[in-house]
């Protein structure tokens, strides 16, 4: 980007800023100055926090664009700028899987094998549980029997352990064996050509169905080489399944969002956090926090809270390194999004105590980040509101501030099209579409039933289980899974219909009648591409 390039883009972030800050100023005095009865206060006190959660949240956005822009044509971790690599320092690269298919292991597996850095060894751990009442052993067996002979055929050492704590469990236990404190009952069996001489000293860790390229690890083993305090260095996502799958390919979109702008604002503030895989780690960093924490769903979020929190650093390469299986129909992806919304908002509970033992333990800039991460999630409670408001409006005539659009639009309208602006055209710089963003934006959208189901469980402290995204299938969810959405989409339509007949019959403001229907269309298309989306696969040619 050109020097003017940024001076333009600097002045329109801030910009959108002043637009945020007006908007919720004027919305915050127009709420105390309407005379309304306590009903309408009260919804529009709900539809003041959700704005303003919106809002925080894009100054959130704006603020990472704005790192991002003002950083140095190199920033610090970047493909232009990797260190000289002199040494190569043992490298364990692992495999926590649950049960996965083995065409998926095997893929897996295959990658790390043509992995080109030479001091690595390959771990598979094989958390399944093969005790698990009402299985069928014979099957069980037979899994058992083809991941032993995958793992021997290739060259990949198995370690197998007393079930306990998921992956984050699996994971601590497989380092307390690299360290020589193996737990009991625990069951290794090493099938590389090379024996094992020293302890590793790093680790980087996949999903099963992440399948990294051949020069994954030595530019990342460079940097950490080069950064003694660095704990990890994160790496995106890439969903290899996008071109076949409806589903896989908005989940993907939706991520593209998260790894471009927003990972590395966070990664410029030393505020990154772990993503869970195609992530690499130190393992004395991971010594030194106990391991992977236990107590969360989100154990690489509820992790990188302890790094920070113990000095130790974090980065983010945006380099796309690895590629793997997006979910693939609306249940996966449901399940997928409702694990990390509970995770998520479960840790705020801890992050939120954090701040108030010790706010000095971490620099503002990071409580920032880890609030916003912490928080994101509410974004369910959001659309619920923003998509009901407008619908009562039309019906009911409430919240009667809504028949005033033009003092609404003089001051919503500057930010709306500012942060439409800014948003196209960061990303449109990375090379995506609007088209394409708006699928995951979309997605994103259906979502608000379990992202409001998961954020109430998650502030309540429920913690939940650990469930992997379903692999190598798809099916339609019958319509009774969706009922929140569908429903939600039949009050948009009658609310459509009843404000038609309004405005014929003259009863309300024709303004605010149009900017409310208007609203209530928008809702109504969100809601009616569950049917797209509920029959993920694309149809052959």
């Amino acid at each position: 980007m050109s020097r003017l390039g940024k001076i333009i883009l600097s002045l329109t972030v801030a910009a959108g800023i002043a637009s945020i800050l007006l908007y919720l100023m004027a919305r915050t005095v127009l709420f105390f100055l309407a005379p309304v009865l306590w009903y309408e206060k009260s919804l529009a006190a709900f539809l003041l926090l959700a704005e303003a959660f919106t809002m925080v949240h894009a100054l959130g956005y704006f603020l990472n664009i704005r790192h991002v822009i003002a950083a140095p044509d190199r920033p610090r971790f970047s493909m232009d700028n990797v260190p000289e690599l002199t040494t190569y320092p043992p490298v364990a690269i692992i495999v926590s899987s649950f049960k996965e298919p083995l065409e998926v292991i095997e893929a897996t597996l295959t990658c790390f094998y043509n992995l080109t850095y030479p001091n690595k060894h390959i771990y598979f751990l094989d958390d399944t549980r093969y005790d698990l009442p009402g299985q069928d052993p014979q099957l069980m067996a037979s899994y058992r029997h083809s991941v032993d002979d995958l793992c021997r055929r290739i060259g990949v050492n198995l370690f197998r352990r007393k079930w306990r704590g998921a992956k984050a469990g699996m994971v601590n236990d497989f380092l307390d064996f690299l360290a020589g404190r193996p737990k009991a009952g625990f069951e290794f069996t090493p099938f590389e050509d090379i024996p094992r001489r020293e302890t590793e000293k790093y680790v980087i860790l996949f999903d099963a169905d992440m399948n990294p390229l051949p020069d994954f690890v030595e530019p990342l083993v460079a940097f950490m080489e080069a950064n003694p305090r660095l704990a990890f260095i994160q790496t995106p996502q890439y969903y290899s399944n996008f071109l076949t799958n409806r589903v896989a390919r908005a989940a993907g979109l939706q991520q593209a969002v998260f790894y471009e702008y927003i990972c590395e604002g966070k990664s410029i503030q030393d505020a990154m956090f772990c993503c869970g895989t195609n992530v690499i780690f130190r393992r004395e960093a991971l010594e030194s926090v106990g391991g992977f924490d236990e107590s969360s769903v989100t154990e690489d979020f509820a992790t990188s809270l302890k790094f920070h929190i113990t000095g130790w650093s974090s980065a983010y390469l945006n380099k796309v390194c690895a590629f793997g299986l997006g979910p693939e129909d609306l249940g996966g992806y449901f399940r997928q999004q409702f694990r990390w919304a509970l995770g998520t908002v479960g840790l705020l509970r801890t992050i939120l105590g954090t701040f108030l033992r010790g706010p000095g333990r971490l620099p503002a800039a990071k409580w920032w980040e880890y609030f916003l991460s912490g928080s994101h999630y509410f974004v369910g409670w959001v659309l619920f509101i923003m998509m009901l408001c407008p619908v009562l409006y039309l019906i009911t005539g409430v919240p009667s501030f809504f028949a005033r659009p033009e003092l609404y639009l003089l001051f919503f309208l500057p930010y709306v099209v500012l942060t439409l602006v800014l948003f196209v055209y960061t990303m449109t710089q990375r090379r995506y579409r609007f088209k394409e963003l708006a699928v995951g934006i979309i997605l994103q959208a259906l979502t608000f039933p379990v992202y409001m189901k998961a954020s109430l469980l998650g502030i309540l402290g429920y913690r939940g289980t650990f469930k992997t995204t379903p692999k190598g299938s798809s099916k339609a969810l019958p319509l009774y899974a969706l009922w929140l959405q569908v429903g939600m989409a039949a009050a948009c339509a009658f609310a459509l219909a009843f404000g038609g007949m309004r405005l014929l019959n003259g009863d309300g403001p024709v303004s605010a009648l149009l900017a409310n229907g208007f609203w209530t269309f928008y809702h109504l298309g969100l809601l009616s591409t569950a049917l797209y989306f509920n029959h993920p696969e694309e149809p052959r040619p």
